[in-house]
């Protein structure tokens, strides 16, 4: 399935969500054994605090949405997922913390905390790392939409959840650096943290272990913390890791599907043009948009990606295929990446190039267009180098890329549960 028809299917349901949006924030603010925002709040909170705030402080925390269990299995419902793992109802917040941009300065990110209602005491955490969006309110914290479904999920099997928005989403400032491992990472691990700290001013403990898994950037975002995590320097120990259809292999196979057709071509612009306009603000790639992009499309790519278009509209303002986006010059760089391009790609890459002491599963579907299946058996070889075997679960030959989702997050939920 396409970016454009993903988004097509979403549309409908997005709608249903923000609709009940609004309400749910103001029910969840009163109802009876939750806190309110202010008794969340860190005791310097704003923008101003988080200059001098450590990494992972909690800034401040604000409910948004209480579901019961039927609640829960019901908006499952709207994406097909599996709820047959769902024990407990859950209540989500949007958390503001601080953290570091990608270079290193103080900012704030936003993400979303969810936690059962009911169930143990002292809960394990999940990471649960978001697929690739361009709207800052698609974020899990901004409007309800899809990406609380599998926070949800995995909250109402007795875990708590921190899903970090990534910088420039949801209510933090700035650009998304789309694709930044590092910032991801960083932002991901200060998240955990900060769910923590609420989740206890909540008066629900939360465990170091981390069970980590994701979707698309997600997945890759989810190795790559991953390998933070082994470090031991956060006080947080990695207990499994369960990345889903994550572009794992940029070098070997996801730039490789954007010139052999693998990746679908309406995909392959959307992202492209995500990637190189955030990269350039990194790792400067071009000085004039108009090296890299075709006209009428140079003008318009780097205000498409400010974090108020949709998804669609994006798709709708750019070419059908690759070829008629980049000028001659970057479609053969984009073919055979060389000079600032490779190395923008490099410092992204090599995701599962480590040793996990914790057991790892990667899931991914044959049919998938968007992160071709490859990238995970990629993955898989780079970790069995490093003597670490770790299964590829195929979802199937009619697994594009959002039914790999949908299939896969009710058996990495399973899993987990195995483990425990």
């Amino acid at each position: 399935m396409t970016i454009t028809q993903q988004h097509s299917k979403q549309r409908h349901r997005r709608r249903e969500w923000l609709r009940r949006g609004a309400a749910a924030v103001a029910l969840a603010a009163v109802l009876g054994g939750i806190a309110a925002p202010a008794a969340l709040a860190a005791p310097a909170a704003g923008a101003a605090a988080s200059a001098t705030a450590a990494r992972g402080t909690l800034v401040s925390a604000t409910p948004l949405d209480t579901l019961d269990r039927d609640r829960v299995v019901a908006e499952l419902g709207t994406l097909g997922i599996d709820p047959g793992t769902v024990r407990y109802g859950v209540s989500a917040y949007r958390l503001t913390y601080a953290t570091v941009d990608p270079r290193g300065r103080p900012t704030t990110a936003t993400g979303l905390l969810v936690l059962p209602r009911g169930g143990p005491h002292r809960l394990d955490l999940v990471s649960d790392t978001h697929g690739t969006i361009a709207t800052r309110d698609d974020a899990p914290s901004g409007g309800a939409g899809y990406n609380r479904l599998t926070p949800y999920l995995h909250a109402s099997a007795g875990r708590a959840v921190a899903a970090p928005d990534y910088l420039g989403l949801g209510g933090g400032p700035g650009g998304h650096p789309y694709m930044d491992t590092r910032s991801s990472v960083t932002a991901s691990v200060d998240m955990l943290k900060a769910a923590r700290t609420a989740a206890g001013r909540l008066g629900r403990q939360v465990t170091r272990d981390v069970y980590a898994t994701g979707f698309s950037q997600g997945g890759q975002v989810a190795m790559a913390l991953g390998r933070e995590l082994s470090h031991g320097r956060d006080g947080l120990r990695l207990r499994a890791l369960a990345p889903i259809a994550g572009p794992h292999d940029l070098l070997g196979t996801e730039f490789p599907g954007i010139t052999d057709g693998r990746v679908d071509p309406r995909s392959a612009v959307f992202y492209l043009s995500y990637f190189l306009t955030a990269q350039n603000r990194l790792h400067p790639l071009y000085k004039d948009p108009a090296e890299v992009f075709r006209a009428p499309y140079a003008q318009a790519v780097e205000g498409l990606f400010d974090g108020s278009h949709p998804p669609q509209d994006i798709v709708a303002a750019l070419p059908a295929t690759p070829q008629e986006l980049l000028t001659p010059q970057w479609a053969e760089n984009v073919r055979t990446p060389s000079g600032a391009l490779l190395e923008a790609v490099r410092v992204n890459d090599g995701v599962c190039d480590w040793k996990p002491a914790a057991p790892v599963r990667l899931y991914a579907g044959a049919a998938d267009t968007d992160v071709p299946i490859a990238n995970s058996r990629a993955c898989a070889a780079d970790l069995a180098r490093h003597g670490v075997r770790a299964k590829v679960v195929d979802q199937g030959p009619d697994a594009d890329h959002t039914t790999t989702a949908v299939r896969s997050a009710p058996q990495v939920v399973r899993w987990f549960d195995s483990i425990r």
